[in-house]
């Protein structure tokens, strides 16, 4: 009899769990694996502050999930569910019915406003794609309309930014509003003094939950980007013009940013399971709801306290990795009549960006944490980002990621500047391209007629340790030759003649002082890689791979001990020709959109993300 699971939201921890029981069930045809959402994409929910704060593309925060579950045994229905009925297993949107044998809860949190009067009216919500979109166009606009503004006093209304909330999501969004306004005041003819910005929260401190050293080394940071820090501030009304807080304190403004706390999402809220918490379900050690044991709980959702702890779980990206293996497992067990697993988290640490440049972070292991800050923080930011970016969408989506955060970055928004993110024309490599193919195409062409004429004349190789035979003091002619006709030979570190003589001995000497076939074999392959190189790069054809190759036959060379200096100029062009010079009149503009379409539709390409967008 076949079981049916299905994984409700395709946030973090469905993502994962989909994943997971994929792979455990993906010769199991008695199983089907559903994946519903109202979206049709994954969205990063820890990045949406650099959408909204213009520092990277809006595309740069989702991922498709038909993309994600290309070639699995997930099927994706894109659906708002509005009710579940636990006792007869079923899920009802306006439309259809679902039913389920297993049901995993991952639908996330929502934020919420704890019934502050005008907060859900009059405040813009960072907790979607649409929400990062709608912020970052807003942002814009006030900027618009203050460059043409007279009124002193209305233009200040139109350049003060209130961000609501001292955590993460707060904290990094008001620093990213303060490293943009050096370009939005820039674009738009604005004095940057005229621009106000500031965080609000009712806890005595920011990032409360990080240590005192590395609040103030993030209260530093955000001062040197124009934030004013008001702590022990409760906001208690939000109007259009206008924000209120503290005893009698307002600030005019036409933008807030809520980021003052979340609850569990609407459609669990509606459910009769037991909740804590703001709306996150209380679930078993197994992460079963306790009043249902075929429904598991992931992520967000998750209201447990591990033994021995007092708090439950953190709602944060580390607990939906953690969460959704075990609960694949617990369901595949069940099903396959094994023992489930216990919850038994470690969390290893919370990292905060301020701004594309600076970051802080407390990591490590349960006593054992320590701080990091700038540089390191960033750094570590993104290596976990990859980490988890490989699991969902592998090397596709880390690709893109690093084209977004490190490459194609403006205005020095990354923790490396703007080193890597220049960006020149193609164009200005054609003549280099052209130049380094007739290179590489005349030395083929004047070695072809000796390999024609007698295969045999070994020159490309040195000559090995004895000359006693002809094909050795052909060899050694031949090395003669190539150094009165390229000048004095590169150097070469004693290490990698060791290693050369052994090769050469293994493949290509003989023991009677001459070359074996595969010497042969080698020589010729090598002349006739030079012509095809050439005539690749003249006429821009695969030119990355022609570059590559280059570099390639470049580097043998001088491990021969038969390069000459100029070989470097043929090496560090290439290196310079690598990146898409062929996409400027050359075929590889149109070669290579064709060949890329063609390899996506291969299968094993798209379940195994081989492949760029």
């Amino acid at each position: 009899m076949s079981k049916k699971i299905i994984i409700l939201g395709g946030g973090y921890g469905g993502v994962l769990t989909a994943k997971k029981l994929s792979n455990k069930f993906k010769k199991d045809e008695t199983v089907e694996i559903t994946l519903i959402d109202k979206k049709p994409y994954h969205t990063l929910l820890t990045e949406l502050h650099e959408v909204a704060a213009g520092r990277v593309s809006e595309d740069s925060i989702r991922i498709n999930l038909k993309k994600i579950f290309a070639k699995r045994k997930v099927n994706v229905v894109l659906d708002e569910i509005k009710d579940i009925n636990f006792d007869k297993q079923t899920l009802k949107s306006e439309s259809k019915s679902y039913e389920y044998d297993y049901l995993v809860m991952g639908t996330g949190s929502k934020p919420t406003t704890f019934g502050i009067k005008g907060a859900d009216e009059f405040t813009h919500k960072l907790w979607s794609y649409e929400d990062a979109v709608n912020l970052k166009e807003h942002i814009l606009h006030m900027f618009r309309k203050a460059s043409k503004e007279s009124s002193e006093e209305i233009r200040r209304k139109l350049l003060t930014f209130v961000v609501a909330g001292g955590g993460f999501t707060g904290v990094e969004m008001i620093g990213e509003i303060g490293e943009w306004k050096d370009r939005l005041c820039k674009d738009f003819n604005i004095d940057k003094k005229e621009v106000s910005l500031y965080v609000i929260d009712m806890a005595p401190k920011i990032l409360p939950i990080f240590p005192d050293k590395l609040i103030k080394k993030a209260e530093k940071r955000l001062r040197k980007l124009g934030v004013e820090i008001l702590t022990n501030k409760g906001i208690t009304e939000v109007s259009k013009d206008e924000v209120k807080f503290g005893e009698n304190e307002s600030i005019k403004t036409q933008t807030v940013i809520w980021a003052a706390g979340v609850e569990g999402s609407e459609v669990i809220g509606n459910t009769e399971l037991k909740q804590e918490g703001r709306k996150r379900i209380v679930t078993n050690d197994k992460l079963q709801s306790v009043d249902y044991e075929n429904v598991y709980v992931v992520g967000d959702n998750i209201y447990y306290i591990p033994e021995g702890e007092e708090r439950a779980v953190p709602q944060m990206v580390e607990n939906a990795e953690h969460s959704a293996p075990l609960v694949a497992n617990n369901i595949y067990s069940e099903i396959k009549d094994k023992e489930k697993k216990s919850y038994k988290p470690s969390f290893h640490g919370a990292m905060v960006s301020i701004g594309g440049k600076y970051g802080v972070a407390h990591l490590g292991m349960p006593g054992k944490f320590f701080g990091l800050s700038g540089f390191l923080a960033m750094f570590v930011k993104h290596f976990i980002n990859i980490v988890y970016f490989f699991q969902v969408a592998g090397f596709n989506k880390c690709w893109s990621y690093l084209m977004h955060e490190i490459f194609n970055i403006k205005d020095r928004r990354s923790l490396v500047g703007g080193y890597f993110s220049k960006a020149s024309p193609n164009f200005w490599l054609v003549p280099l391209r052209m130049f380094l193919g007739v290179k590489w195409l005349l030395e083929g062409i004047n070695k072809i007629t000796k390999v024609i004429k007698d295969p045999s004349n070994i020159f490309l190789i040195p000559a090995p340790p004895s000359d006693a035979t002809s094909g050795a003091s052909q060899a050694a002619e031949g090395a003669a030759e190539a150094a009165s006709e390229w000048g004095d030979a590169l150097p070469v570190p004693g290490f990698i003649e060791d290693i050369v003589d052994w090769s050469m001995n293994t493949f290509f000497y003989t023991g009677d002082g001459g070359f074996t076939f595969l010497a042969e074999l080698f020589q010729t392959g090598m002349v006739i890689a030079e012509i095809v190189v050439g005539l690749c790069l003249i006429a821009g054809l695969f030119t990355a791979l022609a570059s590559i190759v280059s570099i390639g036959m470049g580097a043998m060379i001088w491990t021969s001990g038969m390069a000459p200096y100029e070989m470097l100029w043929y090496i560090f062009a290439a290196i310079a020709l690598i990146g898409g010079s062929g996409s400027t009149f050359g075929l590889d503009y149109y070669v290579l959109p064709f060949l890329k379409k063609q390899w996506k539709k291969i299968g094993f390409v798209r379940k195994y993300y081989l492949y760029t967008d």
